[in-house]
């Protein structure tokens, strides 16, 4: 420690020298031109730029010629939003992006650590006052973050460090904000000047997949599957592939394809795009619909099948004619007689698998259909849809997914019954869950489930009479000569029998 007598001997030997240059930089700004003034102070900044050993980087709310919002700045802002709640004293609380939750982030002038790799960062939230041109903007102050380090760390700052503030800060962002539905607008919309591309609400589906009326197994391998897709950015930018996934949900209407596509976002927290091709003009205005989504998103077109004329259109094409005045095929001039679109079947297939594919990255793109052998080989086959998910009627697994949803029952003395009829008849999940779903609050599960068993039996019933038409005609069919009654009866037991 030092003594009264070291510290006395130590401004004796420095203590006159400081006054010294005081007293000089006192008769300098008194008596010198404002221009030698503003010269010696940028000397002496960077004199002590020098030897300081740390580096500031400032990020702006607002920044560019127009002062557009700066990205950048609301992703450090929602990345200190974590850590600055516990170590910072003075705290901000805003409402969040979806209106509902409050984001909790350092106030002005603040000053929080961080630590990345092994190396000590320093954050500090800072605020001046604005000049009137940039008020009209954001009020009358200017916010911004400082982020200081030391210079050795420059390159891992500047690369690794920011790159993982970013991506975590759009993380956050994009689990507090509104997830959105979007539909493309009609052509006079889109490139009038005066409209978008695509119009929004805001998405709240319920669904999800531990509701979802399917095989727990074949859920599971669907989940793995997204979450996978979803954290493998990097691994598809070092394959060299379009960071994409293509999805083919078929099966029968009610069999929850639509549910599931609402489960899939809700799980990965992505936006929808509901693609109406019948809306879209042609090829061009497909690419640029799809570079006006945004990444981590799912793109849906619902009934592909019956969206446009291009199931086997290359199959059709090449049975035409050519065109003889100039050799080409009648069907590329021919335009569509169903809608006014001229989307071809090369165009989608570009949109979901070529170049303009590429832009924007971490998209699911999903297809639906109620007929899938009428889809061209080209549009489902690995690369462009990378799993085909059957949407089947309700087996038993998946009705007892619904009953604990609806009913909230595991377990039931009518659930043998149940599970029999099942095994003879095809229901979907949308008419389970009806049946399932109380009408009145007196109904309880046991008369929910009494009226599945009825419906049940009735398709069950349906089923026999249907399948005795067939073996009576059958019957006709096979004997050539007039059979009494009780010839035909007699036939009928024996099938029905081996049935």
């Amino acid at each position: 420690m030092a003594t009264p007598g070291k510290m006395t001997r130590l401004w004796n030997t420095f203590g006159s020298p400081i006054k010294n240059v005081l007293q000089a930089w006192t008769i300098i700004c008194e008596y010198a031109p404002v221009e030698l003034i503003s010269y010696l102070k940028s000397c002496i900044h960077r004199l002590i730029d020098h030897f300081n050993p740390y580096i500031q980087l400032s990020i702006h709310e607002f920044s560019g010629s127009h002062l557009g919002r700066n990205e950048a700045y609301r992703f450090i802002k929602a990345y200190l939003s974590v850590i600055s709640s516990k170590n910072v004293k003075k705290l901000r609380a805003e409402v969040g992006l979806n209106s509902k939750s409050l984001v909790i982030s350092m106030d002005e002038h603040e000053r929080v650590s961080d630590t990345f790799n092994g190396v000590h960062v320093w954050w500090v939230s800072n605020k001046v006052e604005s000049s009137l041109s940039y008020s009209q903007y954001s009020g009358t102050e200017k916010r911004y973050y400082t982020l200081e380090f030391h210079k050795k760390h420059r390159e891992m700052v500047t690369e690794s460090y920011l790159e993982h503030v970013f991506s975590t800060g759009e993380d956050i962002n994009r689990k507090n904000r509104e997830r959105r539905l979007y539909t493309n607008n009609s052509s006079t919309k889109n490139y009038s000047g005066h409209g978008k591309s695509w119009s929004s609400i805001v998405f709240k589906h319920p669904a999800t997949f531990e509701t979802l009326a399917m095989e727990p197994d074949k859920k599971q391998e669907i989940v793995e599957d997204l979450l996978t897709f979803s954290k493998s950015k990097d691994y598809y930018a070092r394959i060299g592939k379009a960071c994409k996934r293509g999805y083919l949900l078929y099966g029968p209407p009610g069999t929850g394809k639509s549910t599931m596509i609402a489960a899939m976002a809700n799980l990965l927290n992505y936006d929808i795009y509901d693609l109406e091709l019948t809306a879209v003009k042609d090829n061009t205005e497909l690419k640029m619909l799809l570079i006006h989504t945004m990444s981590k998103s799912i793109i849906v077109i619902e009934d592909i099948d019956c969206a446009l004329d291009i199931t086997h259109q290359r199959n059709k094409n090449e049975n035409k004619p050519l065109d003889s005045d100039k050799g080409k095929k009648k069907a590329d001039k021919e335009p569509n007689v169903e809608c006014d679109s001229k989307v071809t079947l090369s165009g989608l297939l570009n949109f979901i698998d070529g170049l303009w594919s590429a832009s924007g990255g971490e998209r699911i793109i999903i297809f639906t259909t109620n007929y899938v052998d009428k889809l061209d080989s080209a549009l489902t086959r690995t690369g462009r849809m990378d799993r085909h998910v059957e949407m089947s009627y309700c087996s038993f697994e998946g009705f007892k997914v619904l009953a604990k949803s609806y009913l909230e029952v595991d377990a039931h003395p009518k659930f043998d019954l149940i599970q029999q009829l099942m095994t003879e008849v095809n229901i979907t999940p949308a008419d389970v869950a009806e049946n399932l779903m109380p009408k009145t609050a007196t109904e309880d599960a046991d008369v929910c489930l009494l009226h599945l068993i009825r419906v049940l039996e009735e398709l069950a019933k349906a089923e026999a009479v249907s399948r005795m038409k067939e073996l009576v005609k059958v019957l006709l069919d096979q004997h050539k000569e007039p059979m009494n009654v009780g010839e035909i009866q007699a036939y009928i037991s024996k099938e029905a029998a081996q049935l």
